[in-house]
């Protein structure tokens, strides 16, 4: 199967290590990845902030970018929800919209991919440790995927994965909320690795980086001796050596 990667502006800026994660867990499960190097931002920022009309000249050149694409794979569900927000969007502009409808159709959050596209419940990963999994508000409230993570990190080899009280609860990030209500944001994400803390887990997973971006420097601030570790790093984790994490 061929797959087109997007790799969103944090991935691309400061997590490259996660997208070369993603290629080798999807290149090890069959897959043909390309690249399209014309790829930017979505437009999530302009489109939550209200400013649409900038919003949709990043969906257009969006959906250009990735028209060629048999599938499109992200290893974000913020962004893979963007994508899926094109076709009402652009509900006003027929051709646009029928072309965002397809690209939409297409488009899946990596765990999503691998777990139901691909029917993969078994990546092979090993890592030794006690970890509790941060489930992102558009992951579960927009994309509505709240099985394929667990699934897979459940069958991580050495991996003891504990139950994050509240888990529902947002932490804070929401893209520019974090930047406009930082107070408030604060006082979310304080909360958030208190609840991680309660599960005396020595790794943090999550499946956007915009949140862990939020999270783990809020841990490095306070100085948790917490690992934090996007979902694509964890399933194409191998040991080396017997040590853990």
């Amino acid at each position: 199967m061929k797959v087109s990667l997007f790799i969103t502006c944090l991935t691309d800026i400061f997590y490259p290590d996660v997208g070369k994660n993603v290629v080798e867990l999807l290149e090890r499960h069959g897959c043909e990845v390309d690249f399209p190097e014309k790829q930017t931002c979505c437009g999530q920022p302009a489109f939550n902030s209200g400013y649409h009309k900038d919003a949709k000249k990043a969906a257009k050149h969006m959906i250009e970018t990735f028209e060629h694409a048999e599938k499109v794979v992200t290893p974000s569900g913020s962004c893979a929800a963007m994508f899926k927000e094109y076709p009402s969007l652009l509900k006003d502009e027929i051709r646009w919209r029928e072309r965002a409808e397809q690209l939409a159709g297409k488009t899946y959050e990596l765990t999503q991919f691998l777990y139901r596209v691909l029917h993969v419940t078994n990546t092979g990963a090993t890592l030794q440790g006690v970890a509790t999994y941060h489930t992102s508000c558009h992951m579960v409230r927009l994309l509505g995927e709240t099985e394929a993570p667990y699934v897979l990190l459940s069958n991580v080899q050495g991996l003891e994965l504990k139950e994050l009280p509240n888990k529902q609860n947002c932490c804070g990030f929401g893209g520019t909320f974090a930047v406009k209500m930082s107070t408030i944001s604060e006082q979310m994400v304080d909360e958030k690795v208190e609840h991680i803390e309660e599960t005396e887990a020595d790794v943090l997973i999550g499946a956007d980086n915009g949140c862990l971006m939020n999270i783990g420097g809020r841990i490095q601030k306070e100085k948790k001796p917490i690992k934090v570790m996007h979902i694509a790093e964890v399933l194409n984790h191998r040991e080396m050596g017997g040590g853990d994490v």
